[in-house]
């Protein structure tokens, strides 16, 4: 078997692209963290320097400029220009106090770089002029905290992402890698089955994944194959062998009705036998034709609702004249008032019930008691036919259900060894399970439908 490529593969295609939207997400909610929090702290710096502004604009008393001189120098003592940065001046521009020297900007508030503050540190600065008592007062503040806070978060996402690449990359190789060998053991099932190993079936991890419930299906039709060849196998067998003796029977008779023709002597009864062993031969073959017809599922598309209990009752009806012709009794009981509709086909549900009561009529001796009826049952309805004739064998209860399979004590009756082949042909159509049972003395056949709307 040649085996795929894992990076070829459907499973590791599907991990890498979900790995890559996965990826891209976090991309996309970290780019938008980023503007967030880079937007919060420039709100909050402004806020910082409005503030603080309007702190220092307090100290002043009318006429008084002492206080806020003193404040500057106070403000701009405690904090290094990186920190914030402070200045007064008065009309003139003389320096009264601060940290920096005024920049020549308009009243309000600006970005502005460290040259233009005269500060060696290269930082950009929030300041907020204004005009306090007649002199210019600046109060600043360094973008170094709000640009270390958004590289700390740049330098986070950009780990995480490393991390999470890391992982959905392994990650995705390790379920593709799980998956891959599911599958692949899929088709070393098929591969096996393709060359003659009707045997294999695929192991289940018993999960209920959709791996497993596809596995499961595919064994189902694996059983489901692995049936039809062994029944193909075992009716080829069966035909050579069952109907080896026919065709020699009808050599011998044409054979024989040759020679009579050649001495003049009447051929008319030996041709009459050819032509009855003749019909027998094709009534057997046309009812295996039947039995694969029925099996391919092709009358699924007649199926209707079908009144089993007035299916039952006719065919009841018309075999019990046949019983008694031949010393035997039979009875039909089914609960009255009961829905006892399924959805079939009403010929061939019929020919499975005459095929019933025709195996027990025919197999059950003189005297015997023969009953068809209904029953309920909280998973459907059962349909039986009895009879208190001689039974089936335990071992022999499945071997009847095989395509010409004959009793020993049933090879001298009437019948080709397929009734109850087709029997089951019918019931596995219409999803209906039938066994045979003890019914102390003899048989029991029932056949176990689903309700309509069950």
């Amino acid at each position: 078997m040649r085996r795929t490529s894992l990076f070829r593969s459907t499973p590791f295609r599907l991990a890498l692209t979900f790995g890559v939207l996965f990826i891209a997400a976090f991309l996309v909610a970290g780019a938008i963290t980023y503007h967030m929090l880079n937007s919060g702290l420039a709100r909050q710096l402004d806020d910082t320097v409005n503030e603080t502004y309007a702190a220092v604009a307090s100290t002043y008393a009318q006429n008084d400029v002492e206080d806020l001189i003193a404040a500057v120098n106070t403000y701009s003592s405690l904090r290094s220009p990186d920190q914030g940065v402070f200045s007064l001046s008065d009309g003139n521009g003389r320096l009264l106090a601060g940290n920096l020297a005024p920049p020549t900007l308009s009243a309000g508030l600006w970005t502005v770089g460290a040259e233009a503050l005269g500060l060696p540190d290269g930082h950009a600065y929030r300041v907020r002029i204004g005009t306090v008592g007649g002199n210019r007062l600046v109060v600043g503040r360094s973008f170094s905290e709000k640009e270390r806070l958004a590289q700390i978060l740049l330098v986070s996402l950009g780990w995480a992402a490393g991390v999470i690449v890391l992982i959905a990359v392994g990650g995705g190789v390790f379920l593709a890698v799980r998956a891959q060998n599911r599958l692949d053991a899929v088709a070393r099932t098929m591969v096996d089955v393709s060359n003659g190993d009707l045997s294999r079936r695929i192991v289940l991890k018993g999960n209920g994944d959709d791996v497993d419930l596809v596995s499961s299906q595919i064994n189902h039709a694996l059983d489901r194959l692995s049936g039809l060849v062994e029944g193909m196998r075992q009716v080829s067998s069966d035909i050579a062998h069952e109907l080896k003796t026919p065709l020699n029977r009808l050599t011998l008779m044409l054979a024989e009705a040759a020679d009579r023709d050649e001495r003049g002597e009447p051929v008319g009864s030996l041709i009459a036998e050819a032509t009855a062993e003749s019909d027998h031969i094709n009534a057997t073959f046309e009812a295996l034709l039947r039995i694969s017809q029925i099996e391919a599922g092709a009358r699924r598309t007649r199926f209707q609702p079908v009144d089993l209990a007035a299916l039952m009752a006719a065919v009841a009806e018309i075999y019990t004249d046949v019983a008694s012709d031949a010393a035997q009794t039979l009875l039909f009981s089914a609960p009255d008032c009961v829905d006892a509709t399924v959805m079939g086909d009403r010929e061939l549900l019929t020919q499975l019930f005459v095929n019933l009561v025709e195996n027990a009529i025919n197999h059950s001796g003189a005297g015997s008691r023969l009953g068809i009826g209904l029953a309920l049952e909280p998973q459907g309805i059962v349909a039986s036919v009895t009879d208190n004739g001689p039974g089936i064998p335990v071992g022999e209860r499945e071997n009847v259900f095989r395509r010409l399979y004959r009793l020993d004590k049933s090879r001298s009756t009437p019948g080709s060894g397929l009734g109850l082949s087709l029997v089951r042909a019918i019931a596995e159509l219409h999803q209906a399970q039938v066994s045979l049972e003890d019914n102390a003395p003899g048989t029991r056949v029932s056949v176990r439908f689903a309700r309509v709307g069950d």
